[in-house]
């Protein structure tokens, strides 16, 4: 079968057209994500088609995956009428201001699609420096907020802390994203961050994203070792129903493949995030000796152990240098800084 982005939209669209009919509850849906984007939607011959279906009630399931082939799958989002707030609420959304944005329609049963994102358009404020602090602002208070109790953290940091540190991680790189565009997801962050901090005119802000990773000795046969030991707890984790949702076996070749090729490519440290993160939400789901691999693993990056709190101390200043960043912003366009909010 010959997957490209022209089939993949088509898949996406039947499927809407499919699910629309069947349930008409179902009053809109949008693609999103990269097949959304002028962005190339395969990584390593994989993808999948995000779609949000937003309903009149709020849905059963917030989130399914609906299997192609072993190497393509619909990611669908369900959510309700009730979360696309006021458009004042909606361009200070981080995350839902940018979906709504730039979405391609495939489906509209109520005209209230239009009337929102024409609200979130209007007089071009969305992608100004008002707005776009205050979404980054959001992202970086959510990052601080998970920072502060990794302060109380030892050496016997668990699955759960190292999550949390990811998290935190995740928000203000994210933070920092925001100034040039939407988020980045999971599996493209760290190869897409380095054109956003060169936007943010911090290109340094990359080194330390990937020192507080601890990726700085880190080598392609480290990550290549760890490869097997990864899929292994990946498995396991899910046959536990308690899983995050994300870890899913629909979804393996997804990241597999993913890393691989960032592997082989002339970035082979952006593999780290998708390997690091999803090996951290799978050993969440295992018991203490399903999970020994993945400590070594965290152990080499100083993610547990006594360099951990290294990292922590680390990762307070790098929020620091990023909250001076966003002020200094605020300050040349005559905006209020984060002392004065």
């Amino acid at each position: 079968m010959r997957v490209t982005r022209e089939s993949l939209i088509r898949i996406a669209k039947e499927t809407t057209q499919e699910r629309a009919y069947n349930n008409k509850d179902i009053i809109a849906a949008y693609l999103t994500g990269s097949l959304a984007t002028d962005a190339d939607p395969m990584l390593g011959g994989a993808a999948d088609i995000d779609l949000v279906f937003v309903h009149t009630f709020q849905p059963i399931h917030e989130r399914e995956f609906v299997k192609l082939t072993s190497d393509f799958h619909v990611d669908i989002h369900h959510r309700a009428r009730a979360e696309f707030k006021s458009p004042r609420e909606l361009r200070g959304d981080p995350w839902l201001g940018y979906e709504m944005f730039a979405p391609t329609l495939l489906f509209e049963r109520e005209k209230f699609f239009d009337f929102v994102q024409a609200a979130l358009r209007a007089g071009f404020e969305f992608e100004g420096p008002a707005l776009t602090l205050q979404r980054s602002r959001k992202l970086m208070a959510k990052g601080r907020k998970l920072w502060m109790p990794l302060n109380d953290i030892n050496e016997d940091a668990g699955p759960q802390d190292v999550k949390n540190y990811l998290d935190a991680l995740f928000f203000i790189a994210n933070a920092i994203a925001e100034l040039s565009g939407p988020p980045i997801q999971e599996r493209r962050l760290l190869l897409e961050f380095p054109a956003r901090a060169e936007a943010a005119d911090h290109p340094g802000m990359t080194a330390a994203l990937l020192g507080l990773l601890g990726a700085n000795n880190l080598s392609t046969d480290h990550l290549s070792a760890w490869l097997p030991g990864w899929r292994s707890a990946f498995e396991a984790a899910c046959e536990n129903p308690n899983a995050e949702i994300s870890i899913n076996s629909i979804r393996l070749n997804y990241y597999e493949k993913a890393i691989k090729a960032m592997l082989e490519s002339d970035s082979p440290q952006a593999a780290l995030w998708p390997l690091i993160h999803t090996w951290t939400l799978s050993a969440l789901a295992l018991p203490k000796e399903q999970i020994k691999e993945w400590r070594t693993a965290c152990e080499s990056l100083g993610l547990v152990g006594k360099k951990f709190p290294e990292h922590i101390e680390g990762l307070d200043r790098f929020l620091d240098e990023v909250e001076i960043m966003l002020d200094e912003i605020a300050t040349a366009n005559g905006l209020e800084t984060s002392a004065t909010i």
